[in-house]
């Protein structure tokens, strides 16, 4: 740095584009340039690929089971559904290895352990100490 506070920096020049000369596969969209092509999924793939995400699924299922039973007018019974499906996720992301956590792994495992069962915990305890209201 000079005296005058200006820094001694040259300007870069542009390097060229590279071009690739590997032509597509046929019946294969071009590459987008827009997209790296180490993070492009395969088109085929609708399944999850780790055990975590399987599991994420059937958090969801038991999630959506309980909100229906909830719309029929359990909601007792419903809530608590919500709040197993939450534990449930805790102990599985407690359980499996990061690598395979897949969409339960959203922050570190501690922190996502913790947030699930203090929801569980909290669906539940809420859930059961509510007192019944007389209907209508």
């Amino acid at each position: 740095m000079h005296l005058d506070g200006k820094a001694d920096v040259e300007p870069r020049e542009h390097e060229p584009e590279r071009v690739s000369e590997v032509e597509p596969e046929v019946g294969l969209d071009p590459p987008r340039p827009d997209v790296p092509a180490a993070s492009a999924e395969p088109q085929g793939r609708r399944y999850p690929s780790t055990l975590g995400g399987m599991f994420y699924l059937v958090v969801l299922g038991i999630s959506a089971v309980g909100l229906a039973v909830v719309s029929q007018g359990h909601w007792r019974a419903g809530v608590k559904a919500v709040a197993g499906g939450l534990v449930l996720a805790a102990l599985v992301r407690l359980a499996i290895p990061a690598q395979q956590a897949g969409m339960l792994a959203v922050r570190r495992r501690s922190v996502d352990v913790v947030i699930l069962v203090l929801l569980g915990a909290a669906l539940w305890f809420l859930s059961s100490s509510i007192p019944n209201q007389p209907p209508l």
